[in-house]
C-alpha cells in the first residue's frame, strides 16, 4: 500500500543537534516534526564551549550574533586556570580572549586561526532557546516538547512513530519520509535497531575516569574567594578533590564537576555535595544548588553504523565522548549541518538518494578522530596525579607546585588551542567529493593549515570590503571563480540549470586567494566543504555535479 507521508522528517531529540538539524531543514523548506520529552530546553549547563567552526556555522544561519551576546558578559576573559584550590596557589593559566575582543581580533589573525569566527565560552542553557525560537519561526518545523516517541517502524518507503503527548496524554502515529535519531547516549533510536557502541567504555583515571558529578550552583559571593582576575574555568588540583568549574553568567552561576571516590558511591547527598565544592574551594561558603546530576567519564564510544534504511542518527546517539576539548556538542553540529543539506537534497529533488549513504562515510571517520583526541586530553589531565605534598607550605611543596604548573601549562595549551581538530576533519575519499589527488595537510591538534585540497574545510579570508568570504558563499553550492569567470564557469552554471541544482557564483577578486586555493575555480558544498577545484578548461561540469549529487547524466 502507498503512504503518503504527512511531513519530510521526524526528529527526535531537541537538544543542539535536533535543533540545528531542524533549521538546515526548515531553512530549506523541508517539513520537519521535532519531538522531545522534556517540557523545554535544557536545564542543567552541560556543554560550555562553542569551538570556532560550530560559530562559523551558526553564522552561516544568522545565529552567530545572537548566540556571542549570551553567556559571559563581553569584557570578561575566557582564561582558563589551574589551582590547587580555588582560594589558594595558582598553578597555571592560559589567557583567552572575552568575547568583545574575540569579535575584533578575529578579523586579523592568520595561519591556523583564520576563521570568520572564534570559539565562544557560553552554556548550552542559552544556546538552546536561541536555536528552538528560530526552528520555531520557520513555517515548515514543528516542535513537540513534552512528547515521547515510544517506538517507530521502517516501512521502506517511508517511517512511522508513534508518539505520545506527556501533557495532555493520548497517542498518535506520525508518518514521514526519514527519521533521525538525535536522541541521546540512551537513544530509543540506536537500541531499537539493535546497534551498538564500540570504543572504550570505562576507562578509569585520577581524574575523568569514572563516576562524576555536575553541580549547577549559585553563589553571589563566590568571586570574592576567587581572586581579582577572573577566569571562564577553573581546575582544582589537590590530593584530596579533583574538579573542574565553569562560570555561567559572570556574576552568580557555576557548573561545578568533580569526580567521585570508588568507596563512595552512587548516591550523592546535598550535604556530601556541599563537602566535595568546599574541598575544592578551600573555604566554607553559603551556596544554593540549583541542579546535581551524576555522570560518567572515561567514554570513547562511536556507534557501528550512523544509519540504517530510512533511520539516521546523530550526536550523542552515534558517539559519546569524556567532555574534555568540549567536542562532543560540536561533533553533533557537524552531524547535523551534513545530514541536513544532504536529506534536503534529495527531498527537494536535486540529489539522487544514494547521496545519504555519505553521511555514515563521512561522519563516522570524523566522530572516530574526535573522541580519540578528546580522549588523548582526558588522559592528559587525568593521569597526570597531584604529589601529596603539592599543598605544603614548604620548599618542597613550592617546587612540586612549580613542577606540576609546567606540565598544567602545556597541556592547557594542548586542549584549549586546537585550531587543527575544529578545522581539520576532512571527508577525503566521499563519493561527495571529487579529489585531484593532491596530498591533505597533516591531521594535527594544535596546528591547522588551510587548504583547498578536496574535501576539508573552504579556506577562510576577509576581503578588502571587509566581509568575510564565507558571508559570500550562497546557502547551497558555490562555484567561487579565482579568477575572471570563463567558460568553465558557464558550464557549471549550465549544468546546475539543467540539473536543478541551486549554485551560486562568486568572483571575490583577490589575487591572495587565488593563491590559497591554488586554481582558478573551486566549487564548495553546502557545508563549505571543498568538493572540487581545478583550472580554465575544465570540460566535465555536468558529470561532477552529477556524482556529487548522486544522480545519473544532467543532460
Amino acid at each position: 500500500m502507498n503512504v503518503v507521508p504527512e511531513t519530510d522528517v521526524v526528529i527526535i531529540g531537541g537538544g543542539p543537534t535536533g535543533l540545528v538539524l531542524a533549521i538546515e531543514l526548515g531553512l530549506r523548506g523541508v517539513r520537519v516534526v521535532l519531538v522531545d520529552d522534556k517540557p523545554d530546553t535544557a536545564t542543567l549547563p552541560a556543554a560550555n564551549a562553542t569551538q570556532a567552526r560550530t560559530m562559523e556555522h551558526f553564522r552561516r544561519l544568522g545565529l552567530a550574533e545572537a548566540i556571542r551576546a549570551q553567556g559571559l558578559p563581553p569584557d570578561y576573559p575566557t582564561d582558563v586556570t589551574y589551582w590547587t584550590r580555588y582560594n589558594s596557589h595558582e598553578l597555571a593559566r592560559f589567557e583567552l580572549p572575552a568575547s568583545r575582543d574575540a569579535r575584533a581580533m578575529v578579523r586579523s589573525l592568520s595561519g591556523s586561526w583564520s576563521a570568520a569566527e572564534l570559539p565562544h565560552r557560553c552554556s548550552q542553557l542559552y544556546i538552546e532557546p536561541i536555536l528552538k525560537a528560530r526552528a520555531q519561526a520557520l513555517p515548515s518545523v514543528q516542535l513537540r516538547f513534552a512528547s515521547r516517541v515510544e517506538e517507530f517502524a521502517d516501512h521502506g518507503s517511508h517511517v512511522s512513530a508513534q508518539v505520545r503527548d506527556l501533557a495532555a496524554g493520548g497517542t498518535r502515529r506520525i508518518s514521514a519520509r526519514y527519521l533521525v535519531g538525535a536522541d541521546g547516549p540512551r537513544s530509543l533510536v540506536r537500541k531499537q535497531l539493535g546497534i551498538a557502541y564500540g570504543g572504550e567504555g570505562g576507562a578509569r583515571r585520577d581524574f575523568m575516569g569514572g563516576q562524576m558529578h555536575a553541580i549547577h550552583v549559585k553563589a553571589p559571593g563566590l568571586y570574592d574567594f576567587l581572586g581579582s582576575k577572573r577566569a571562564w574555568m577553573y581546575w582544582a588540583f589537590n590530593p584530596e578533590r579533583r574538579a573542574f568549574m565553569a562560570a555561567i553568567n559572570g556574576v552568580d552561576e557555576f557548573v561545578f564537576h568533580t569526580q567521585l571516590r570508588e568507596d563512595h558511591g552512587d548516591a550523592v547527598s546535598d550535604a556530601d555535595a556541599l563537602r566535595m565544592f568546599w574541598q575544592a574551594l578551600g573555604a566554607e561558603m553559603d551556596v544554593r544548588f540549583l541542579a546535581r546530576l551524576s555522570w560518567k567519564a572515561g567514554f570513547t564510544l562511536v556507534a557501528d553504523e550512523f544509519a540504517r534504511g530510512q533511520v539516521f542518527m546523530a550526536g550523542d546517539a552515534v558517539h559519546l565522548f569524556t567532555p574534555t576539548g568540549g567536542l562532543g556538542y560540536n561533533t553533533g553540529v557537524e552531524d547535523a549541518v551534513n545530514l541536513g543539506w544532504k536529506l534536503a537534497a534529495v527531498i527537494n529533488g536535486w540529489a539522487g538518494p544514494d547521496l545519504l549513504s555519505t553521511y555514515e562515510s563521512e561522519r563516522r571517520p570524523v566522530a572516530l578522530r574526535n573522541t580519540a583526541f578528546a580522549r588523548r586530553f582526558a588522559d592528559s589531565v587525568g593521569l597526570f596525579a597531584p604529589h601529596p605534598r603539592i599543598e605544603e607550605a614548604s620548599a618542597e611543596g613550592a617546587a612540586l607546585r612549580a613542577q606540576a604548573g609546567e606540565y598544567l601549562n602545556r597541556h592547557s595549551r594542548a586542549e584549549f588551542n586546537i585550531p587543527g581538530v575544529t578545522f581539520g576533519a576532512r571527508y577525503d575519499g566521499s563519493r561527495a567529493i571529487v579529489g585531484d589527488g593532491t596530498a591533505a595537510p597533516p591531521d594535527e591538534a594544535n596546528q591547522y593549515v588551510p587548504s583547498a585540497c578536496p574535501g576539508g574545510r573552504a579556506p577562510h579570508a576577509w576581503l578588502a570590503d571587509g566581509q568575510s568570504l564565507f558571508d559570500r558563499f550562497g546557502f547551497e553550492f558555490t562555484l567561487v571563480c579565482l579568477r575572471e569567470p570563463g567558460e568553465t564557469a558557464r558550464a557549471f552554471e549550465r549544468a546546475a540549470r539543467a540539473g536543478a541544482i541551486p549554485l551560486a557564483t562568486l568572483a571575490p577578486g583577490s589575487a591572495e586567494l587565488r593563491d590559497a586555493y591554488q586554481a582558478d575555480y573551486a566549487l564548495i558544498r553546502p557545508d563549505q566543504v571543498v568538493a572540487w577545484r581545478g583550472n580554465e578548461g575544465f570540460s566535465d561540469a555536468d558529470a561532477t555535479l552529477a556524482a556529487l549529487c548522486a544522480r545519473p547524466a544532467l543532460r
